[in-house]
């Protein structure tokens, strides 16, 4: 009877293992970076939850950044405390924003994963995109807005006239600023 072989993963999905440097576990030049990655992991989980993203996942953006090879689930999970179904989920998350490509080793079974080559301009890129659904969801909103007043010349209804005008200037001006081509510029 013939062996399965294991399906090979998506080649346009998963990359080759890289050749980053791996220091040894008792390296007297290797502990530094362990305490490098520990706060700077602690840094990308605090940072994340005040952009409004998930702790857990500017946790492993840090961590994968600042690890010397590529790392599985089981890694994370372990040197990050959190729980299998968690980094999986934000594993998943992170690959489909950009941030982490998953990593298929030969005759290895598990997925492995590194941060983007350039992690910068994918940071840059993904929250330009988000700004830009948060201005579109606005914009409909403030255009939902003014049959609900009506015709109305009460003083709260003069009011929110004037707050909604006010409030689509604002709108259009940060939509020139998104699409502004020095910012544009700036993200390449």
């Amino acid at each position: 009877m013939p062996v399965d072989q294991p399906k090979q993963p998506n080649p346009s999905k998963r990359v080759r293992s890289s050749e980053r440097p791996v220091l040894a576990e008792g390296d007297a030049e290797g502990e530094g970076w362990r305490e490098v990655r520990h706060r700077m992991t602690g840094w990308g989980g605090r940072a994340a939850q005040e952009l409004g993203g998930g702790r857990v996942l500017g946790q492993i953006v840090a961590f994968l950044y600042f690890s010397p090879a590529e790392c599985s689930l089981d890694e994370m999970e372990v040197e990050l405390g959190l729980s299998k179904a968690a980094v999986s989920i934000a594993a998943r998350q992170l690959e489909t924003l950009g941030l982490v490509q998953r990593v298929w080793r030969p005759n290895d079974r598990k997925s492995y994963y590194r941060t983007v080559d350039n992690l910068g301009k994918a940071l840059q890129q993904g929250l330009r995109a988000q700004v830009q659904r948060s201005l579109d969801d606005f914009s409909t909103a403030l255009d939902a807005m003014p049959p609900l007043v009506g015709s109305a010349e009460d003083a709260a209804s003069t009011l929110v006239k004037s707050r909604l005008e006010r409030a689509s200037v604002l709108q259009r001006r940060l939509q020139k600023i998104v699409g502004s081509p020095l910012l544009n510029f700036l993200a390449r």
